[in-house]
């Protein structure tokens, strides 16, 4: 009975630690309690009630744009099968067609196709102005998306 009753006490404090699929993200966005860091220092935009994150980042000095998808807590990097994501950056008042092409990495196995990683080089990338970026329709794991926004965090000095 003692063993019993350890058992279901263990169950029960593990059940209140349990990571983030455990709590209530509507109610923590209204308080501003739960929050995701971007790990390349982008910004983040939540894809699907938070099934994944894409990190935007731009290189302002290289006029250099970097996607980067991830899962829903931006902790791991979630391969999706598309040769690039086509999307429209409006820095300042001009909007412009931008397209983030795959990106291998021979380090981890991924490849044009399966990748998680997007990126595009422009000399309008460059500069000091604000760059937001709306996203046309892309697939992850079977599942559609479309016209997500976000502005682009600007790579450390």
């Amino acid at each position: 009975m003692k063993s019993s009753l350890r058992l279901l006490f263990l169950t029960l404090v593990s059940a209140v630690f349990v990571g983030c699929g455990r709590h209530d993200h509507a109610a923590e966005k209204k308080v501003g309690g739960h929050v995701h860091t971007a790990p390349h220092g982008g910004a983040l935009i939540e894809v699907g009630e938070h099934a994944y994150n894409l990190e935007v980042l731009r290189d302002p000095a290289a006029g250099k744009l970097t996607v980067w998808v991830l899962d829903g807590h931006a902790e791991n990097f979630v391969r999706i099968k598309a040769a690039a994501l086509e999307a429209t950056a409006t820095v300042g008042s001009d909007k412009k067609t931008v397209s983030l092409k795959a990106v291998a990495n021979p380090a981890t196995g991924e490849t044009v196709g399966d990748t998680s990683q997007f990126e595009a080089q422009a000399d309008w990338l460059k500069g000091s102005l604000p760059v937001e970026v709306t996203f046309a329709a892309f697939e992850i794991k079977g599942r559609r998306f479309e016209r997500l926004s976000g502005k682009a965090g600007v790579a450390a000095k």
